[in-house]
């Protein structure tokens, strides 16, 4: 029954249905889980390609990276993670079982995987750490002057969310998760905030920061002494010498680097 001024009215009588709180709570519930998957489908599909004129961002970023030392790390571990995700990715690709990765205080890290002690497959797990940076950080780039950012930190979020189960330390962990909210944050609310192409721009930065530290960590393998250094496992696996290893993965890096660089003076000029 409903009542308008003075008058009752049987609103069975009319023929309307009032839905119930139940119902009504429903329609809310659905209409939120669309909204929120139309939301995750409109920051993973591709946008137009940004002017590399407007990804300043990405210049502030490798300049915090280059004169705090605190970014500095943070960037040294993300070099490290993805190195260590390399090794476990082409390892599982190649029929290896991985158990887990650890990244130490100094940054180093180290990823365990199981399978044949010898052959192809020992060799490519082996050789696929030094390298990935370089490639994940052009293959970021790309993707980002191509319109594909939010695709790109969606994917990091999943690697991340393995790499979280896969944790086999506290301090692991702890990195992982960091970088997943991070990732996270930027992904959703990164173009909200700013009106510039902020989630771009990051992306961009963090891609060059890991060809920078690819560069860099192939220099600190270089003036290593340690045996179990990748290069020095792949010699002891294989009839070729350690240094010969070691340009493959300059040459990898130099192939990267260049591919970035005419990209963007293509579209720059």
């Amino acid at each position: 029954m409903i009542t308008i001024s003075g008058a009752v009215i049987d609103v069975a009588t009319l023929g309307v249905t009032v839905p119930s709180p139940a119902a009504a709570a429903d329609a809310t519930t659905v209409t939120g889980a669309v909204g929120f998957w139309d939301g995750v489908l409109a920051r993973v599909a591709a946008t137009a390609p940004p002017d590399p004129r407007l990804l300043w961002p990405a210049v502030v970023v490798v300049a915090l990276a280059w004169v705090l030392p605190g970014v500095r790390r943070w960037s040294r571990a993300g070099t490290t993670l993805v190195h260590e995700a390399g090794h476990a990715a082409v390892g599982m690709l190649v029929g290896r079982r991985f158990h887990g990765f650890v990244v130490e205080g100094d940054l180093s890290g180290r990823a365990v995987t199981s399978g044949p002690s010898r052959g192809a497959g020992r060799c490519a797990t082996a050789w696929a750490g030094y390298p990935m940076p370089a490639l994940v950080g052009a293959g970021a780039v790309l993707a980002v002057l191509a319109g594909w950012s939010g695709a790109v930190l969606a994917t990091a979020l999943v690697v991340l969310a393995v790499l979280l189960v896969m944790s086999r330390s506290v301090r692991t962990a702890a990195l992982v998760a960091l970088c997943g909210g991070a990732v996270a944050a930027l992904w959703w609310w990164g173009d909200e905030v700013v009106a510039v192409p902020l989630r771009a721009g990051v992306v961009a930065g963090v891609g060059l920061l890991l060809l920078a530290g690819a560069w860099e960590s192939l220099g600190d393998v270089a003036r290593s002494r340690d045996g179990g250094a990748d290069h020095r496992t792949l010699a002891r696996l294989t009839p070729l010498p350690a240094g010969f290893w070691w340009v493959t993965w300059a040459l990898v890096d130099g192939g990267a680097t260049w591919l970035v660089v005419r990209t963007i003076m293509n579209m720059v000029l």
